[in-house]
C-alpha cells in the first residue's frame, strides 16, 4: 500500500500597533525608497495589482538569490499582498523551492494603527529551513519598518510646523 502526504502549510503572522497614522504606514509599506530601508530594495516595484517585482538576497545552490513577487490585491490604505517565490527545485535547505504569499493589513487602533503581516504558504518539511529564518527575520523587519514610520512620522509633523 502507498500512502500519499500531503504537504504542511505553514503560516509566519506579525501583529504590532504602530502609535502612527495609517497613511503614513502606508507609505513606508508602498514606497520603493521607504521599502528598501525596512526590508530589501525592490526592483519594479509599484503598489498596482499585476505588477510584477523582485528582491535580490543570498544565492544558495541553484538559485540565483532572486525573490519573484507579484501583486495580488491592493486596497488603498488597508491592504497589500503579494506572491512570494523564490529557490530552486535542486536546492534542500536553504534556497529550497518557496511559493508564499505576503498579505500586509492596516486597521484604526486606539492612538494608532494595528499592522498584520501573514508570509503564508510554507510548505513543511520542504520550506523548514526558509521558514525558521524568515519567523526570526519578519520580526526583525517590522521593528525596522516601525523605525521608518516613526522617522516618516516625525518629517512630516517637522514640515507642517514650518
Amino acid at each position: 500500500m502507498t500512502s500519499l502526504s500531503t504537504p504542511l502549510l505553514q503560516s509566519i503572522e506579525i501583529d504590532e500597533l504602530l502609535p502612527h497614522a495609517r497613511h503614513v504606514v502606508w507609505r513606508a509599506l508602498t514606497e520603493a525608497d521607504l521599502m528598501r530601508r525596512w526590508m530589501m530594495t525592490p526592483e519594479g516595484f509599484r503598489p498596482v495589482v499585476g505588477t510584477r517585482f523582485t528582491f535580490r538576497t543570498k544565492p544558495a545552490g541553484a538559485w540565483d538569490g532572486t525573490i519573484h513577487c507579484e501583486v495580488l490585491d491592493v486596497i488603498d490604505q488597508e491592504r497589500i499582498a503579494y506572491r512570494w517565490t523564490g529557490g530552486h527545485e535542486s536546492n534542500i535547505g536553504y534556497g529550497s523551492k518557496l511559493d508564499t504569499v505576503v498579505s500586509i493589513t492596516l486597521s484604526d487602533a486606539p492612538n494608532g494603527t494595528r499592522l498584520s503581516i501573514v508570509h503564508s504558504g510554507f510548505e513543511l518539511p520542504r520550506n523548514d529551513s526558509a521558514f525558521r529564518t524568515m519567523s526570526d527575520g519578519w520580526k526583525v523587519v517590522a521593528e525596522r519598518l516601525e523605525t521608518v514610520v516613526a522617522e516618516e512620522a516625525s518629517s512630516a509633523n517637522a514640515a507642517s510646523e514650518r
